[in-house]
């Protein structure tokens, strides 16, 4: 049954070289795809909606970004609710721990300009660090690292960290003079501290000579255009200014505000909807990995790198998506950023904010160019469940494909290479196309046997399809047939050029 395809692989292959790998990042293949989207604001609204009203929420802004663009975006309720001030996109929210992914991005900032290294001990910048006990004395000290992914040893301290924002950098530093108590040693366990991000901020304001806050404002904030963006609550008109409440006894209590400081580069920031979309975008833009030119303040590949979950994953088993569909998922700590994973293999990554007054989350899903964000001025308010609904609506109701990655020209090549020798095994030794491991690890005479009682359950062969990328050197084919499929998966060296290191062949029945 192999002779009667020898014809077809023969004509269904080519004889192009590739002498030289070429990248070809991943594209969307749907053009439509943001009509879908749009299709569906009617329900997220709804979706906003109901969830504001059953949980008090006083106001809430929300919107939604499809390739770097505020696509749709919605205010509802009050900002102020004795004189009724409505919510709108452009209402400036205090968006608390949402914050720690600028500061993040202030950090990598200066260590592309070779200002400071992850992995320097912290106490190099901050000298009141270099008397730090820690639980033991073969303790690591800490590093910027630990402190970007929580590993620094700090105990979880959101309670009490919620209520130093306003801290002089005196008080901070006091800290450390006095001694720190330790949960963990450095590097050894994920525990979220608002300490260790507000020691990063002081970090970046010892190593740029100027304060967090002028540093992200000049290097990040004022580049990317975000100028209803601030720190202090004072500077904000007051027509803009979301004030903060309780849900108490029935009714919204107002919470005072917290003026700016120490703590600020762990949850000070103070933004709008429109704003922090242009942020979003910058995180989205960083995909797919290309060699278009920077426009933007911070490397591609630093919000990449800030993006990767560099921290423990957790895996939660017993996930389930809003609908209620079992769907384990696993988490990870990235720098100022949270990753997670679902059973669909889909990727997640931003960042929830929660303060005494406010509550708010983002979340980006890169591989498919989409993120959602939500403000909501009541304490602690659960702004990620619903976020995580309208990306749950959007995936079930448009149906929409992430990003495809093309077959490099090297795996066209080396797929239609192995359709010849397919076709005749007895010739694959001359071929050149293997790696010099592949015949200790397969035999011709085996692979032939093998290629023809596939063909023999395949039956005529109706057509060759195109190679389906996993990355740039892996990869498979699916030769149809007229009873079953054979799908072809093969694996190249690193060499140059690259060689097929592993083959599998298997029939699929239809």
């Amino acid at each position: 049954m192999i002779k009667k395809n020898l014809f077809w692989l023969l004509l269904f292959s080519c004889c192009t070289a590739a002498s030289a790998q070429t990248y070809k990042p991943a594209a969307f293949t749907d053009p439509d795809r943001l009509k879908k989207i749009e299709a569906t604001y009617p329900v997220i609204d709804q979706i906003y909606k109901k969830y504001a009203e059953d949980n008090h929420w006083p106001g809430v802004a929300y919107g939604i970004i499809v390739d770097g663009k505020l696509v749709h975006t919605v205010g509802l309720g009050y900002t102020d609710v004795p004189n009724k001030i409505p919510a709108t996109p452009k209402s400036a929210f205090r968006i608390a721990s949402m914050t720690k992914s600028l500061t993040a991005m202030a950090i990598l900032k200066l260590r592309d300009e070779g200002r400071l290294k992850l992995d320097n001990p912290a106490y190099l910048y901050i000298p009141e660090m270099k008397v730090t006990k820690y639980l033991t004395k073969d303790a690591t000290p800490i590093t910027i690292r630990h402190l970007l992914t929580h590993a620094a040893g700090y105990p979880e301290d959101n309670p009490w960290g919620d209520r130093q924002l306003g801290v002089s950098d005196a008080e901070l530093v006091a800290i450390y003079k006095k001694g720190v108590s330790f949960s963990n040693n450095p590097g050894q366990g994920y525990e979220y501290s608002n300490l260790g991000f507000a020691t990063l901020g002081y970090i970046i304001k010892k190593v740029s000579g100027k304060t967090y806050e002028t540093y992200i404002t000049d290097n990040i904030l004022k580049p990317l255009g975000m100028t209803h963006t601030y720190w202090e609550y004072t500077k904000v008109p007051k027509e803009q200014l979301a004030l903060g409440y309780r849900w108490l006894d029935d009714k919204w209590v107002e919470q005072p505000l917290l003026h700016d400081g120490a703590y600020g580069a762990m949850g000070g920031l103070i933004t709008t909807i429109e704003d922090f979309s242009i942020y979003m975008a910058l995180h989205l833009d960083a995909w797919p990995p290309r060699d278009d030119a920077e426009t933007g303040p911070v490397k591609r590949s630093s919000i990449r790198e800030m993006q990767y979950p560099w921290d423990v994953n957790y895996l939660t088993a017993n996930a389930k998506t809003t609908t209620g569909r079992p769907c384990p998922n696993v988490s990870a700590y990235a720098y100022g950023l949270r990753w997670a994973k679902d059973c669909d293999n889909r990727v997640y990554i931003g960042h929830t904010g929660g303060l005494p007054g406010f509550g708010s989350q983002w979340n980006i899903m890169p591989d498919y160019g989409i993120g959602v964000v939500s403000f909501a001025n009541l304490t602690y308010a659960r702004a990620g469940y619903p976020n995580t609904m309208v990306l749950d609506t959007i995936m079930a109701l448009t149906g929409i494909k992430p990003r495809q990655l093309p077959a490099s020209l090297i795996l066209e090549q080396r797929k239609n290479d192995l359709l010849k020798v397919i076709a005749d095994w007895s010739k694959a030794k001359e071929s050149g196309i293997f790696a010099d491991n592949f015949f200790m690890d397969y035999f011709p005479d085996k692979l032939k046997v093998a290629a023809a009682a596939a063909f023999a359950k395949a039956g005529k062969t109706v057509s060759i399809g195109d190679v389906i990328p996993e990355n740039q050197l892996r990869g498979y084919f699916i030769i149809k047939g007229e009873n079953a499929n054979i799908k072809v998966s093969f694996t190249l060296t690193p060499e140059n050029p690259p060689l097929i290191q592993e083959y599998h062949l298997d029939v699929v029945m239809q």
